[in-house]
């Protein structure tokens, strides 16, 4: 079905405005004393705020759709599951947003790097929303949200100029590095499994693969 007569507008209208829906409740929370004193630093928080709340629950229900279906780990491109879908029109509703956001708020410039991203994301997961390939592969990348969650913390407590509080070191330094690192050689090893599946495809032809392994991915 062509892009502008899809039926996943409904959902990612409905993603989009319940982001801006949480922004303004947000909105409504006291300020700590360092950030309202200057409009720039308060229009960050309740960006943040909304950010940490995606990071949150992405993350989160990345985790899970991986658990549900496990398939996603091994076939990026047809992996496909009604919560991952769900989820992919749920974070580019947030991306749309955010985007919005950005250049409502004039914040553009300063911010272009985070329009770039946004950008690049949407594109991702637009594949997976109107096409449904590779739904698969959108969940694997939403799953560095988990490490936003400590990211985005960090940057909160830096904006309330809370630098030397234990926690700003220990979320900058600890959890944040030690996830990414897991997570970066974790893809390297798949990486190299694949790799390898499709050398011995290739140069190795006559040679048949046990009965165990004749249905796995990358191996005919």
């Amino acid at each position: 079905m062509p892009p502008l007569l899809h039926p996943a507008w409904p959902l990612l209208l409905g993603a989009t405005l319940t982001f801006r829906a949480l922004r303004r409740a947000l909105c409504r929370l006291p300020l700590p004393a360092h950030v309202r004193t200057d409009p720039l630093r308060t229009w960050r928080w309740h960006n943040l705020l909304v950010s940490f709340a995606h990071s949150i629950v992405s993350g989160i229900w990345a985790l899970l759709c991986i658990w549900q279906t496990p398939e996603m780990l091994l076939d990026i491109e047809m992996a496909w599951s009604l919560s991952g879908y769900l989820l992919v029109c749920f974070s580019a509703g947030y991306f749309i947003h955010d985007t919005v956001d950005i250049v409502v708020s004039q914040q553009a410039r300063a911010s272009w790097e985070y329009l770039v991203h946004h950008v690049m994301a949407m594109g991702a997961f637009f594949s997976g929303i109107f096409w449904k390939s590779f739904v698969g592969g959108g969940v694997l990348i939403l799953l560095v949200e988990v490490s936003n969650i400590f990211l985005t913390l960090r940057m909160m407590m830096k904006i309330n100029n809370a630098q030397d509080h234990l926690l700003y070191r220990y979320a900058g330094q600890r959890n944040l590095g030690g996830f990414l690192l897991g997570i970066l050689l974790m893809l390297n090893v798949m990486i190299l499994v694949y790799f390898s599946r499709l050398l011995r495809s290739d140069f190795c032809p006559q040679r048949t693969p046990s009965r165990q392994h004749k249905d796995k991915f990358l191996t005919e």
